[in-house]
């Protein structure tokens, strides 16, 4: 059993280290390391296994609503373990203590390939609560349309306005 920390230094080279794990998700050189470098501003935590960190979770809060997963990720070799789930749980604690009503994440939209990574991916956040709300077709690139998915926080009142 693991246990999740908030990493505090060394998260460019953690998030390198681990999307240099997974190029079936992230084959593109420039978005490693356009990641690694935002990672730097945001609060990240890992998932800790005989003190390996086996996945990464950054989060983006745009508060006062919403708080965004800006990535997550896990190691490949530590796939279907929990980590996953246990990083959910603490952007949903995260959220909570931000006073954000919602949690939300945007991933690969279906594309007419086969690709069963991001159909898993997809899946994982499907199972975990998410709705798929939006598809943004060329908000990263024409070839990479971006699926935007929003998760209410338990006891958020949506209908409220916010200030």
């Amino acid at each position: 059993m693991g246990r999740t920390v908030e990493i505090l230094t060394g998260k460019a080279e953690l998030c390198r280290s681990i999307m240099g794990a997974l190029p079936d998700w992230f084959s593109e050189p420039e978005v490693i390391e356009a990641s690694a470098a935002a990672v730097e501003d945001l609060p990240v935590f890992g998932y800790v296994e005989a003190d390996v960190v086996t996945a990464l979770m950054a989060l983006k809060p745009h508060l006062p609503g919403a708080v965004e997963i800006a990535l997550i990720a896990t190691r490949p070799e530590y796939h279907g373990r929990g980590a996953g789930r246990h990083l959910l749980d603490e952007a949903e604690r995260f959220g909570h203590q931000s006073g954000a009503r919602l949690l939300t994440v945007k991933t690969l939209a279906p594309r007419d390939r086969d690709e069963p990574q991001f159909e898993a991916t997809r899946r994982f956040y499907d199972r975990n609560g998410f709705v798929r709300a939006e598809v943004f077709a060329t908000l990263w690139h024409e070839d990479h349309p971006c699926l935007f998915m929003v998760k209410p926080l338990a006891g958020g009142q949506l209908s409220e306005t916010a200030p």
